[in-house]
């Protein structure tokens, strides 16, 4: 398969503009979309993100407004919130040439349809490839080039190498797979874990009590996802296992830092989107569809939902029958 040499990037948030800045330094083409013209010409004229500061935006980047010259690329990163997907999908598809890899960079399943990210890119942009791109990152450390790795999948095992060679530098080092459902499942339950041990640091409840909900969080995880056909390796590899240790260890992340603010019966922080917010009732929905346990995410949904006080669900995942290890 022929090298990509160019790349878009649709969404300029701090994800979007650090994603541009990895495309670039991996030596291709770049154009970042912002839909807001306004936005796009502060960009351009700055080379600065507000939404990322202290970056400096490759000069080699180009910005724009123009969905039409944005989707004029071999790749199209799709940079958006996953609930606003297939809207962004959808209005890069009519310029898009055939076969053209689009790859989700969110982390999440839709609402209302229960669609995991390569499914919005199938129905929303059917002459696409769709692939999908998750893993242990932050948008500032991906942008200042500090060493990251992360999983890229699709289904075409040709089509994920490709892309990794067309993304990977020194310090962006993405791994393919063809276990598409697993990088998906990986990145969307791990969000709602990261709430979930967010909530036990808010409520001091101790180093002991986050290991215990971080090692059971990640069985449900590994169970939810080979029930849905994943396999265990990547469940245990970056996408997963690497995603959740990152997201439950720093406040950097806006999942944790939710979590935090609930276990302390403070407001969520301003400003900040938590994706495990709006991925928990629905991975719930799906692992009841499928009958499969996941105390913990049932618990978080809850607590969401204002259906269950947080001492209520501490109490009750602690007094669920012993079980045996798996």
């Amino acid at each position: 398969m022929p090298a990509h040499k160019s790349v878009s990037v649709i969404g300029a948030g701090a994800w979007g503009t650090a994603l541009a800045d990895v495309a670039a330094r991996a030596g291709r083409k770049v154009t970042l979309y912002a839909r807001n013209a306004a936005h796009a010409a502060q960009i351009e004229a700055t080379r600065a993100n507000p939404k990322l500061p202290g970056v400096r935006l490759d000069p080699t980047i180009t910005v724009t407004s123009d969905i039409a010259t944005a989707a004029d690329a071999e790749i199209i990163l799709a940079a958006t919130p996953a609930q606003h997907l297939r809207a962004a999908v959808i209005h890069v598809a009519p310029h898009i040439k055939p076969r053209t890899p689009v790859i989700a960079c969110a982390k999440g399943i839709e609402h209302g349809t229960h669609r995991f990210m390569t499914e919005v890119i199938a129905e929303a942009a059917p002459q696409s490839v769709p692939a999908i791109l998750s893993g242990p990152s932050f948008a500032d450390d991906v942008a200042r080039g500090l060493p990251t790795a992360v999983t890229l999948a699709a289904q075409d095992e040709t089509v994920a190498i490709s892309l990794v060679q067309a993304l990977g530098s020194a310090t962006f080092r993405p791994y393919h797979t063809s276990d598409v459902r697993g990088v998906e499942i990986g990145g969307a339950a791990k969000n709602v874990l990261a709430i979930a041990a967010g909530i036990v640091v808010g409520r001091d409840l101790g180093a002991s009590a986050l290991a215990a909900l971080t090692t059971r969080g990640f069985s449900e995880l590994a169970r939810f996802g080979r029930a849905c056909g994943a396999r265990t390796e990547t469940l245990a590899g970056l996408s997963g296992l690497g995603d959740l240790l990152l997201s439950c260890s720093t406040a950097q992340s806006r999942n944790f830092a939710l979590g935090i603010a609930l276990g302390r019966g403070e407001a969520a922080p301003s400003g900040k989107l938590a994706e495990g917010a709006f991925t928990a009732p629905v991975l719930v929905e799906l692992a009841a569809s499928r009958q499969i346990d996941m105390p913990v995410s049932r618990a978080v949904a809850a607590i969401l939902a204002h259906k269950l006080t947080i001492d209520d669900a501490i109490e009750g995942l602690l007094t669920r029958p012993f079980k045996a290890e798996g």
